[in-house]
């Protein structure tokens, strides 16, 4: 699963770099950054989820 995220974390980096996404806080090309951030929280409690059961 968490392959999956990271390759869906980094498609939607790559199309934030080429035209931004105009969501709110990710309106400029600069902001690709916060999806990395976005990405590390979401593949760590992936991991955390599947280590607990």
């Amino acid at each position: 699963m968490s392959k999956a995220l990271s390759l869906v974390i980094i498609a939607i980096m790559a199309i934030q770099l080429i035209k931004p996404l105009g969501l709110p806080g990710l309106r400029q090309r600069r902001d690709f950054w916060k999806l990395a951030v976005l990405a590390l929280g979401a593949i760590g409690i992936t991991v955390l989820l599947s280590h607990a059961v």
